[in-house]
């Protein structure tokens, strides 16, 4: 129970369908005044208060389970690695794949429990497919793609048939005092929500050069290469204007040379992704279907092949921003709600008409 109107409404409905429900509020923080508070907050002191509150309305027992080391270790510490190394993660992906239910999971079947339920915003049917929820613009399948078919089993997901607006008109008819309290929509582990600062104090400055991706000109240095992400836009600060005036996006970093290489928009394009470490639940590949290359982020029709360790995506039309590190998940359209087939972490996007780049 996060202390949210979702893990609530989605205990309380455990709760009603006949299961023993014990309520759970992870305590993520080495040192809770470091995250982030109040309404833009999630995992914090007011949260367990709140997760508490709840649990007594309910009428369930609530715990508190201290999972700051290995919060620390596998989603911070990967989190800054991950822009070290030049990639753009997802810290709520991580948490999912290795708290929520990997660590919260082996707990809970060790203290004889049969499942954990969240209320994230998701389907998963008698036929155990994973499924968008029906209120898309809340969905968050593609967090959960990187579960495995044995995380899938253990899992209950009560809200995937309810929109966001029904789940707080239930909370408030319920008396859950969480029934107004806004989303959490930030990184949860930094304080000000200043992602470039929180690096830059764990990296120290780095600075390099901003390139020109066809002519290799230098335009401009940065104190960091992790302070940026494909296919940025704002906060480049270029010495020098593009000969047509038109805005420069972030096309590629490279760590190795601590080089940020820019252009036109256009030549974000990319026609194939490759991924790694694919997680794949459905028929054998290749396979017509869609894919989400960020959470909330565009779908695309995709032939997916996946062979081994390698997960290979050419879209039927081209995608821009696509960034190492993120999730690529596949899906196959349903009118019952769109079925996830699996998932797998990007590598690189190759465009359709590669153009002379001058990063090494």
């Amino acid at each position: 129970m996060s202390g949210g109107v979702d893990s609530a409404v989605a205990a309380a409905r455990a709760r009603e369908a006949g299961h023993d429900v014990t309520g759970v509020h992870l305590a993520l923080s080495r040192n809770p005044q470091t995250y982030r508070t109040g309404a833009r907050g999630c995992c914090t002191l007011e949260d367990s208060r709140d997760a508490r509150r709840a649990a007594d309305v309910i009428g369930i027992p609530f715990y508190v389970w201290d999972m700051a080391e290995q919060f620390h270790e596998s989603v911070v510490d990967d989190f800054v690695n991950e822009y070290a190394a030049g990639r753009t993660p997802n810290p709520c992906l991580r948490c999912n794949e290795k708290i929520k239910f990997a660590a919260v999971l082996d707990r809970a079947i060790a203290l004889g429990f049969d499942a954990v339920v969240t209320g994230h915003h998701a389907r998963l049917g008698a036929d155990g497919l994973l499924r968008r929820s029906v209120d898309l613009a809340k969905d968050q399948s593609y967090v959960l793609a990187v579960l495995t078919r044995e995380q899938l089993d253990r899992a209950v997901f009560p809200l995937g048939d309810s929109t966001k607006a029904q789940v707080r008109e239930e909370a408030a008819e319920r008396g859950l005092a969480v029934a107004d309290k806004p989303d959490s929509n930030d990184i949860c582990f930094i304080a000000d929500g200043d992602t470039k600062g929180f690096l830059a104090d764990r990296l120290g400055s780095a600075p390099g050069d901003i390139v020109d991706g066809r002519t290799g000109a230098v335009l401009g240095q940065h104190d960091g290469a992790y302070a940026y992400t494909i296919g940025q836009r704002k906060g480049l600060d270029l010495r020098v204007p593009a000969p047509d005036g038109r805005p420069r996006y972030v096309l590629s970093i490279t760590p190795k040379t601590n080089t940020v290489t820019v252009g036109p928009r256009e030549d974000l394009a990319v026609d194939t992704v490759t991924a790694t470490r694919p997680i794949w639940h459905s028929e054998t590949t290749p396979v017509e279907c869609e894919v989400q290359l960020r959470a909330h982020g565009e779908v695309v029709p995709a032939t997916v092949a996946v062979e081994g360790g390698e997960f290979t995506a050419r879209l039927g039309s081209p995608a821009r921003g696509v960034a190492a590190g993120q999730a690529i998940v596949a899906y196959r359209p349903d009118p019952a709600g769109d079925i996830v087939l699996g998932s797998a972490t990007i590598t690189a996007g190759v465009a359709a008409e590669p153009v002379p780049s001058h990063s090494a």
